[in-house]
């Protein structure tokens, strides 16, 4: 009897220890599996980077969107963009915000096409988490934003100011300047800093016109006709960017001016302006790098959307006065390296 009871308990401990190692072996195994679900929804949340430009066909935004594009793709996020029909298109900049912020952008970058109509919206994009990051065009005020990446648009007029100034002095000069729409905060910078490089004020007497054109080359022409019509005389020129120096120089060259016979100083360095002072129709162009606004740009909403420090403040993202005829008292480069580092 002893045996069969011996037995009976021996069966019985086998059991139970089989019993336990299989709910270790499930036990084990589930881990195994919770773990490579977390792994894979690691992988599978991937940051969006919010890109908003003023427009979509102005080459210095077509590069900013290139170089955002590639960013993204290096650091494996995903890139929302958007931009306005033109340099003065508040609301789809406004909607835009607001999209990017419904899809679930980590960041939004920007280039403002007014320095306050958007600020509203950006302040709501903040609230709810999203780093704003304006990018060329600062807002007003600067806090409207987390950080700004950009030229320094004040000493890019000036540099140009500065050049007019040398390459004419001695003579009497007739100003003609051709800003963006009333509102741009980056107009307002580039035409005060030319004011400034020239050394005069934004009331002097030499200054026959300023016009809108909007930054655009099919609205400088006609722009500038204006401003011929008013002032025939118009011997210096200064342009918001360089698509306006383009369309502004078809009126001038219609009107019979040689270029030799007209100063015309820019800001953009993209690769059809430096090739126009190559030509000797821009005398001298600031030549700022939206690739490199980009690309810090989208860096910093990764970083921030994987625990890293929040953007601020201002990062200066570099500049260079290109002329193909340096002058003396203005640090300039060659046209040489202005095409090496051009966009567009």
């Amino acid at each position: 009897m002893r045996h069969p009871q011996g037995g009976d308990r021996s069966r019985r401990r086998r059991l139970t220890l089989g019993l336990t190692g299989a709910l270790l072996v499930v036990a084990i195994t589930t881990v195994v599996v919770t773990t490579a679900a977390a792994k894979t929804t690691s992988k599978s949340a991937t940051v969006k980077v919010g890109l908003i430009t003023k427009d979509a066909t102005n080459p210095f935004f077509v590069k900013m969107h290139a170089g955002a594009s590639a960013q993204a793709s290096k650091l494996g996020a995903e890139l929302i963009y958007a931009a306005g029909k033109n340099s003065s298109d508040n609301a789809s900049q406004i909607t835009a915000i607001e999209n990017m912020v419904t899809a679930g952008a980590k960041g939004i970058l920007i280039t403002v096409a007014d320095a306050k109509a958007e600020n509203a919206a950006i302040a709501q994009a903040r609230a709810k988490g999203v780093l704003v990051i304006a990018l060329d065009s600062p807002t007003d005020p600067k806090s409207a934003v987390d950080a700004l990446f950009a030229t320094n648009n004040l000493n890019a007029g000036i540099l140009i100011g500065k050049y007019a100034r040398a390459a004419t002095k001695g003579r009497k000069v007739t100003i003609a300047m051709l800003d963006e729409h009333a509102g741009s905060s980056v107009g307002a910078l580039r035409h005060n800093g030319f004011l400034k490089g020239f050394g005069i004020k934004k009331n002097d007497k030499q200054i026959a016109c300023v016009a809108n054109g909007g930054g655009q080359q099919t609205q400088s022409q006609p722009a500038m006709e204006n401003c011929l019509q008013k002032s025939p005389n118009i011997n210096v020129l200064y342009t918001i960017n360089e698509p306006s120096a383009a369309g502004a120089w078809t009126a001038l060259k219609n009107a019979g001016k040689k270029p030799n016979q007209v100063t015309i100083v820019s800001v953009d360095g993209g690769c059809a302006g430096v090739r126009n002072v190559k030509a000797g129709i821009i005398d001298a162009t600031s030549q700022q790098y939206p690739l490199r606004m980009a690309s810090l740009g989208v860096a910093a909403v990764v970083k921030y959307a994987n625990g890293g420090a929040k953007a601020s403040g201002y990062t200066d993202t570099g500049l260079n006065l290109i002329a193909k005829k340096p002058l003396k008292g203005v640090p300039s480069k060659s046209v040489k390296y202005g095409l090496a580092n051009c966009w567009g």
